[in-house]
């Protein structure tokens, strides 16, 4: 059965806006006969409507009565198909904000014949109607859940389609040399190759090229759409609990001049710059008999890899500490792609000898050139700088101008599943493989790439399981 033929053409209707009591609510109707059904129950305040006479993407103010019961006042808008959100017939009726009215008028509606939506069924509406493709439909999603200006711009870049047309101009130039690949078939004994095996194999380099930098993109797309996880390390009392408690304006972990207090993570996020950061306290790096210290610093050492930004906390009045140090170029050494800020705590102490000799002291230590920001977590100074390298770490890593990150986890899977298709066909290629095997390949790879905008899903199981995650109205 067809995803087209299996579709439920019902008439439908929700809350289209966000729970709880407001000053106005929007029920969005969607389907054939959103006007029949809104027409019979609402009374303009003014001259009739009819079917005929009601013009698309006018506001018109009246009442909905039902069976002699004045549901509410409020304001009837109409989008004709195919120029709605959904592609269909679509009402929005603005009501107040009550939790009553909004209950009275989806029973109303449902009396006269519409039923309550499913998640995400006006999202997969407007899919099937073409009025957008599978991925910009679940930007819209993203949108809806964003919480800062870079998990914004990142949805809103995918919802406008420049992600789409990258995809499906790779998919087009693979299904063309495809084509070429299978007429040979057709015609084994002309022994002509219709496709040129060096172009084949140039247009494989450039679609790798562009499925690598798209699969290697996800792990910032990701931390963008989830908060860039940003790990505070360092060793026992340089602050680093003082620190996360300034940078959040609370109490959120304990601090103590006692070594080890902090005995597991701590997590919390704040916004900065438009980005939605995810810190987290550790415990003190040390050697320690402790049990459940050492718990602590184990799980603390599995946050310092996940993170994409590590704060690595010394105490400047204890620099003479040869540990210190010892722990910063460990983490210094095995940073990989992720950028390390050196944070000299406790500065409110420091002399300018005192900071110039520390800075040398870990310039030497870690062989860089980098200085360390100078903040006093207790009395928050140097914070404002911080904030502003980290805003900077983000800016520079293209988090705003790339036009092409991935952060949605079903796109980096088929992503990956289509480079792993081309580097099979590549190596058949080179093992003298037939052509209709390399073909099989190749297909894989369009069928991948063409299921993330959903050209090629032909699954109603596949459509429903990535909607249900949508929320009622949308």
């Amino acid at each position: 059965m067809s995803i087209l033929h299996s579709f439920n053409k019902d008439t439908i209707c929700a809350v289209a806006t966000a729970s709880g009591v407001g000053g106005i609510a929007v029920i969005r109707v969607s389907g054939a006969e959103a006007l029949s059904i809104a027409l019979r129950l609402f009374s303009p305040k003014g001259k009739a409507l009819s079917p005929e006479s009601i013009r698309p993407r006018h506001a018109y103010y009246g009442e909905v009565w039902h069976e002699g019961e004045l549901i509410d006042e409020l304001i009837l808008t109409y989008f004709h198909a195919p120029h709605s959100f959904t592609g269909e017939d679509t009402i929005e009726l603005a009501c107040h904000g009550s939790v009553y009215i909004r209950r009275r008028l989806l029973e109303v509606l449902m009396a006269e014949g519409c039923r309550m939506a499913e998640p995400g069924e006006y999202s997969r509406r407007a899919y099937l109607n073409g009025r957008m493709d599978l991925s910009s439909a679940e930007a819209v999603a993203d949108i809806i859940a964003s919480e800062s200006k870079a998990q914004h711009q990142m949805a809103m870049k995918q919802l406008r389609g420049g992600y789409s047309e990258e995809l499906n101009a790779l998919r087009e130039e693979l299904l063309r040399l495809t084509g070429l690949m299978e007429l040979e078939l057709d015609f084994p004994e002309e022994d002509v190759e219709f496709a040129d095996r060096t172009e084949l194999l140039a247009l494989c380099d450039h679609i790798e090229l562009k499925l690598q930098k798209l699969i290697d993109s996800y792990r910032l797309g990701n931390a963008v759409k989830r908060g860039i996880p940003v790990a505070i390390v360092g060793t026992t009392n340089v602050g680093k609990s003082t620190l996360l408690n300034t940078l959040l304006g609370e109490e959120r972990a304990i601090v103590s001049d006692i070594h080890g207090t902090t005995r597991d993570t701590i997590e919390d996020t704040m916004h900065i710059g438009g980005y939605l950061f995810r810190f987290v306290d550790t415990a003190g790096l040390r050697e320690t008999e402790d049990t459940i210290e050492n718990l602590g610093i184990e799980r603390s050492r599995s946050k310092i890899k996940e993170a994409d930004i590590i704060l690595a906390v010394v105490d400047g009045t204890r620099i003479g500490e040869a540990n210190q140090l010892d722990y910063i170029k460990s983490i210094w050494v095995e940073r990989e792609e992720r950028t390390v800020i050196l944070l000299a705590n406790k500065s409110e102490s420091l002399t300018e000898t005192d900071r110039i000799g520390l800075s040398e002291a870990l310039q030497t230590k870690l062989s860089t050139s980098t200085t360390p920001i100078f903040i006093s977590a207790r009395e928050a100074k140097g914070i404002d700088e911080l904030k502003g390298e980290l805003t900077r770490v983000m800016d520079s890593s293209g988090a705003n101008e790339a036009d092409l990150i991935v952060s949605n986890a079903r796109h980096h899977q088929l992503l990956r599943e289509a480079y792993d298709a081309l580097q099979r066909m590549r190596s058949g290629f080179d093992l003298g493989l037939s052509t209709d095997l390399l073909t099989l390949d190749l297909r894989h790879a369009i069928t991948s790439i063409g299921e993330i905008t959903g050209r090629e899903i032909t699954s109603d199981d596949t459509l429903h399981y990535i909607f249900a995650h949508f929320c009622i109205g949308k």
